[in-house]
């Protein structure tokens, strides 16, 4: 059968799934809607957590800019990595002792103030469609390969599929859903990991086989004008801060810290953050090795390939507009290297060669989707790896939409606007969000700033500059209070904001980058900004009022003091 008629059979398999949970679950009540009725075994939502954290960026995007990027990339797997431990043991348990349904009411609560939940709000929903917009992305670029149609059609596909399960099934049925689409995404990641390690190497086991294709690699890539695979050309500091952004991004994400208030008590989340470690570091330590498998078969098989020749996978991908070929030089040979070298031995090979400059422009974030085509994997694993990746990417978008709805209809409408509202008139609330939702963070899917990990990284960036020092200030330090949080969070979501947009919107010039830091890692400076104000302005305003900061402390003690909130 043909990949696109496997693909077909998969993703058709995989959604009926996904929909039938749905119905089977679906939200009865506003507990239900947004933390599963607080049921969920811990297993089971390490699985789910695993999920919602592996998005379209960690399954498409992340081993794809490791191939292009080399040692560079890493950046994404330590701060990911490394963040899910911060959150896993630094705040998962904290905030589920607190016992709220989502961030912005933990903030409203312990800064005693309607204003600080109501920035806080802003902040998710800022944060939450930036993220949700590389999601969508993510399907539009899947549909448009492997059923052929155009980007904008995929996304409005996979607008359909996560409006039914996240509207009907709420956080209960996103949760049961999670669990199905981690098991579909983990397979598909691994299975062509496994072949194309066996078929590089002989070592079927990818995070071990790796390792013995770095050097070829490495030769590759200076041939055709490119630093080593192994080597890093970004400034330490820029590394350094993007790494830390994504790292605290992690910790101040609220579709993951949402999830801990789905177990029934608070060793339930520690244990369900442990099974998440688990199951989330399956895929992270193959990134790695299918950034490097992917890298070298490319740079094997396409520069200098003539045109006429060039595989059914290329032409497949250059006609999703996701691969570009410019013949420059009129030779019909697809020349693809760095023409931005300008060492003179390689200006010698340039200039005999009559090449005109690089004519081969691939879109990143198709790299572990073309992986299994490019190695001559069989049509069943290629279109296995479509129904991963969609998974992952309906998987997050299922969790961002539930904290945009709920931001709305539970920390806005109930505790801000309407107190007095009735539990059926805020369960509607919330799915008319959801649905307003949808639409929205299709619209950002369809016009994209960047590509998916990028797309992905500025939302930590917003998450780590608004959401963080507020949260570890408001466990850790009881004398942080309204007026501080307040101003810490405006200053830093400002500050963050206005530099992506500056230098990824309005075109400024990167020779004005403070410190050298790009707008990926720019979020770990508007941290700084947001805890120095917070702090500074806590310490010259009225402290706390006594019942929060007893509050405070109750949050702390492992066990004895606030043991009610467990239950």
């Amino acid at each position: 059968m043909s990949v696109q008629t496997w693909t077909f059979i998969l993703v058709g398999i995989s959604f009926a799934i996904y929909i039938g949970i749905a119905i089977w679950s679906r939200a009865g009540s506003t507990k239900e809607f947004y933390v599963a009725g607080g049921g969920v075994p811990p297993i089971l939502n390490g699985m789910a957590t695993a999920a919602d954290w592996m998005s379209a960026a960690s399954f498409i995007s992340m081993a794809g800019i490791i191939s292009f990027a080399g040692y560079d990339g890493s950046v994404y797997l330590m701060g990911w990595t490394g963040g899910y431990v911060l959150l896993a043991l630094l705040l998962a348990p904290y905030l589920r002792k607190f016992g709220k349904f989502t961030v912005p009411d933990f903030i409203g609560t312990r800064y005693y103030s309607q204003t600080a939940r109501i920035v806080a709000v802003i902040c998710a929903l800022f944060v939450s469609f930036t993220y949700i917009s590389g999601q969508m992305r993510g399907v539009g670029i899947v549909f448009a390969r492997f059923l052929e149609v155009p980007i904008n059609t995929g996304v409005l596909i996979g607008m359909s599929i996560v409006f039914i399960y996240a509207v009907l099934g709420g956080m209960k049925g996103i949760t049961y859903t999670q669990v199905a689409q981690y098991c579909v995404l983990i397979f598909a990641f691994m299975v062509p990991a496994i072949f194309i390690s066996f078929q590089m190497t002989g070592n079927p086991v990818p995070q071990f086989g790796f390792g013995e294709v770095l050097d070829k690699l490495d030769g590759l890539s200076e041939e055709l004008g490119f630093a080593a695979y192994t080597s890093g050309s970004k400034p330490l500091i820029d590394i350094f801060c993007i790494t830390a952004a994504l790292m605290i991004g992690t910790a101040g994400l609220p579709h993951v810290i949402v999830r801990f208030f789905t177990v029934p008590k608070v060793r339930d989340a520690r244990s369900s953050a442990g099974w998440a470690l688990l199951f989330i570091a399956i895929l992270y330590t193959t990134a790695p090795a299918i950034g490097v498998f992917v890298r070298t078969n490319l740079l094997e098989t396409v520069p200098n390939m003539p045109y006429s020749e060039a595989p059914k996978w290329f032409k497949k991908w250059e006609t999703a507009d996701l691969i570009h070929f410019e013949d420059k030089n009129g030779d019909g040979r697809i020349q693809y290297y760095n023409d931005k070298n300008k060492s003179e031995a390689f200006a010698a090979t340039v200039a005999a060669n009559n090449l005109k400059g690089n004519e081969l422009d691939i879109d990143k974030d198709i790299m572990v989707l073309a992986n299994p085509e490019i190695a001559g994997l069989p049509n069943w694993v290629i279109a296995l790896v479509a129904a991963g990746g969609l998974a992952a990417a309906l998987s997050t978008a299922a969790g961002l939409l539930l904290v945009i709805s709920s931001s709305i209809s539970h920390d806005l409408l109930k505790n801000a606007i309407k107190p007095d509202i009735s539990e059926k008139s805020e369960l509607l609330a919330a799915r008319i969000a959801a649905a307003v939702a949808v639409g929205l963070a299709g619209l950002i899917g369809i016009y994209p700033p960047d590509f998916v990990a990028a797309i992905v990284a500025f939302a930590f960036g917003l998450a780590a500059s608004s959401f963080f020092p507020a949260i570890i200030l408001g466990i850790f330090d009881k004398r942080t209070n309204s007026a501080g949080a307040i101003s810490g969070m405006v200053v830093g979501l400002a500050f963050t904001a206005i530099y992506i947009i500056g230098f990824k919107f309005m075109d400024w010039d990167p020779k004005y980058y403070l410190f050298n830091i790009s707008p990926e890692g720019i979020g770990t400076i508007g941290m700084l900004l947001n805890m120095a104000v917070t702090v500074a302005v806590s310490r010259m305003t009225p402290a706390p009022p006594e019942r929060i900061q007893h509050l405070v402390e109750d949050i702390r003690i492992p066990k004895g003091a606030g043991a009610a909130l467990e239950k």
